[in-house]
């Protein structure tokens, strides 16, 4: 933290105050959540971000206890930052509603899971991004580790054909079970109940951990790639807490059209290939954050230009596909 530590004490403040009034105010009775609502908070975090961006073009050197590199090139990492993380965390939404559709969550319990998965999701970033950071300013090798495993995770990611979940795969669950006894039926939006002297979990429970480990792997492919923009703590940090905050939101507004953006994991298959091929050069060739934002937007804009222009024709389903949920 250096010298800036209060400002990392005001801008957590600021985030657990944002989401107490979230949840004890605007979330204090459960509902689903519409769209009109949803693309409410959404532009409310885009906006909050945009104010964020330009308060560190003015007072950048503050912000990150000093830095050589002027406000607006801090400014401009921010922004780079955050739009990866954003692009990155839409490919996400894919396998949330996945996870949500596999358990069989009501619409009205699924902002409760996303609620305090958000919160892990923020304990976990932070430990990521410590350690990322610690890392490459004691071993330089690591940022050629880092541009590898972009660049796996983009070549993997372009052979994707469909996302798929495989609960029953995840140790943590299986661990979890042989802890407690689950119900069988959702218990409103708790995630434990006591019954006589026995505490049981609730299958909300087993969708939070789900939720929690598949946002553990996704920080494995997002924070190394914030990190080949910006190794300022505070900057990454941000952009991520940001992105992950309106993360819900985003889910609500695109959850009936999530479906529809068919070539957006190519798009940011090449953004982390580039991403990747930009820390591996990165000794002998220093792309400019202007022609990396440039390049994010592009990319970002082209596939989902050519989702719209080219949409996926539905396949017809038979009565025995289209029966009930999957069984827990």
């Amino acid at each position: 933290m250096h010298s800036n530590w209060i400002f990392w004490v005001a801008f957590n403040g600021f985030v657990l105050a944002m989401l107490a009034l979230d949840l004890g105010v605007f979330h204090r009775t459960q509902h689903v959540v519409r769209l009109r609502e949803a693309m409410g908070w959404t532009l409310l975090w885009m906006t909050l971000a945009g104010i964020f961006a330009v308060f560190i073009y003015f007072f950048g050197h503050t912000l990150v206890g000093g830095s050589a590199r002027p406000n607006s090139q801090l400014s401009l990492e921010f922004v780079t930052g955050y739009l990866i993380e954003q692009s990155l965390s839409v490919d996400n939404l894919f396998v949330f509603l996945l996870i949500f559709r596999y358990f069989a969550v009501p619409p009205k319990f699924q902002h409760e899971v996303l609620f305090w998965g958000v919160l892990g999701a923020l304990i976990m970033r932070a430990i990521f991004i410590a350690a990322g950071v610690g890392l490459l300013n004691r071993f330089h090798w690591i940022v050629y580790l880092f541009g590898a495993i972009l660049i796996y995770s983009g070549i993997k990611l372009w052979r994707q054909h469909g996302a798929e979940i495989h609960p029953e795969s995840n140790p943590l669950l299986r661990g979890f079970r042989k802890l407690f006894r689950v119900t069988n039926d959702y218990e409103g939006g708790r995630f434990f109940v006591r019954r006589g002297a026995m505490t049981y979990a609730t299958p909300l429970a087993l969708v939070l951990i789900v939720v929690e480990t598949t946002d553990l792997l996704f920080a494995v492919d997002s924070i190394p790639a914030v990190l080949a923009v910006t190794r300022e703590p505070f900057i990454v940090y941000t952009s991520n807490v940001f992105a992950i905050m309106g993360l819900r939101s985003l889910y609500f507004a695109l959850a009936g059209m999530i479906e529809a953006f068919r070539f957006l994991h190519y798009g940011l298959s090449l953004i982390l290939i580039f991403i990747g091929v930009k820390m591996l050069a990165s000794h002998y060739v220093e792309i400019p954050i202007g022609v990396a934002l440039g390049t994010v937007v592009g990319v970002l804009l082209i596939s989902i230009v050519a989702s719209l222009m080219f949409p996926k024709i539905p396949k017809k389903r038979s009565a025995a596909a289209s029966g009930g949920p999957r069984q827990r």
